[in-house]
């Protein structure tokens, strides 16, 4: 009876599906299940056992590594299970070896990528290390630097399919040509963005304006830059454009002016003039606010067709757009105080009507 179900389960086993022994593909299941499991032990022992090792050590080089090829190193683990999945089930086509190879060169540049991502704060400090260099240029660095990985390991890939990259781009002829001249805003993009960068004309979270353009840079890319306007419209312009533009960038500045004039009455005495242009001047200049070391003009310039107009011209301590209206407005109530105080008021537009009276004539 045994010897019957043995000789059934040989049968079953040696039933061949697909011209292959049911045992081996049942094998080649079985292969790749383990492959499987050994990838989660390798997750939960091994990498564990590692991350406890690293965080013992005092720098983090080893810390972003390990993470880095962290999920790389659990991808050869399938790799492998397929590598003998279609070991076992006799397969020996060469498309198979090409995906399984494709496979293996995609996890190697995969750990490259990944690894770049990581140290960029250490590519950050050793460019530094040469001269000044801004977050931004170091981005725009690590951006080229993931393109460069990326694209090589296309290549790698088209040259094990047995594509020369080489000769196919040769092979374009006029689509290469028009290819060639429709990169050539997107190459003066990249150009323009690189200017951007190593210019240091802005940096992201900076008040700028580049034509009829303003607002709050939001991100510098290879292509384009975001800039945020006031009333919250996400603007995009291509590098280029920016690049051969004139760039107001308000942020960089340290003071900001005041220009304004007072328009008094005409009926204001000279002596009260003398002393209101005097004592607007001397509260700007005992004022904490307001730069000393700038240029501070209060005069009185002009004749104005319905005022006696005072000039002012000063800049505050502070850019500070909050703290800049807060100081203006605390500058305009002194002045009022001081116009009121010396008797005089604040002139506004008018119009003076005379009638002449006909004079009359006796008979």
């Amino acid at each position: 009876m045994q010897q019957n179900s043995f000789e059934s389960l040989l049968n079953i086993l040696n039933y061949k599906f697909l011209s292959l022994p049911l045992y081996k593909i049942v094998l080649a299941f079985v292969v790749l299940f383990l492959f499987l499991v050994l990838r989660r032990a390798f997750t939960l022992y091994i990498l564990k056992f590692f991350r406890f090792l690293v965080r013992k050590t005092k720098t983090e080089l080893d810390d972003k590594f390990l993470k880095a090829i962290k999920n790389p190193l659990r991808f050869l683990f399938v790799i492998a299970g397929l590598y003998f999945f279609f070991l076992f089930l006799e397969v020996d086509y060469a498309i198979i070896k090409h995906i399984l190879k494709g496979l293996l060169i995609f996890d190697i540049f995969w750990a490259l990528y990944n690894i770049v991502g990581e140290f960029e704060e250490y590519i950050y400090k050793g460019l530094g290390k040469f001269g000044r260099a801004s977050r931004e240029f170091v981005s725009f660095i690590i951006k080229l630097l993931k393109i460069f990985i990326v694209s090589i390991g296309i290549i790698a890939l088209l040259q094990d399919w047995g594509i020369n990259v080489t000769g196919f781009l040769a092979s374009l002829g006029l689509g290469g040509l028009a290819f060639a001249l429709a990169a050539k805003d997107t190459a003066a993009n990249i150009f323009g963005g690189i200017a951007i960068l190593t210019d240091n004309i802005f940096k992201i979270g900076e008040w700028v304006k580049v034509g009829n353009v303003e607002g709050i840079v939001e991100d510098i890319g290879m292509r384009t830059t975001k800039i945020r306007a006031f009333d919250k419209r996400l603007i995009i312009l291509p590098n280029a454009t920016i690049a051969n533009s004139a760039v107001e960038n308000y942020s960089r500045r340290d003071k900001r002016r005041i220009m304004m004039r007072i328009g008094l009455v005409y009926n204001t005495p000279i002596e009260t003039i003398k002393k209101i242009t005097d004592e607007i001047r001397e509260m700007l200049l005992n004022h904490p606010d307001i730069a000393k070391d700038e240029s501070l003009l209060i005069y009185f310039d002009q004749f104005e067709d319905s005022s006696l107009s005072i000039f002012c011209y000063f800049f505050t301590n502070t850019a500070v757009w909050k703290d800049y209206l807060r100081i203006r407005e605390d500058i305009n109530l002194k002045i009022i105080d001081i116009v009121e105080r010396n008797g005089s008021a604040f002139a506004f537009p008018s119009n003076s009507i005379y009638f002449e009276t006909p004079l009359k004539i006796e008979r």
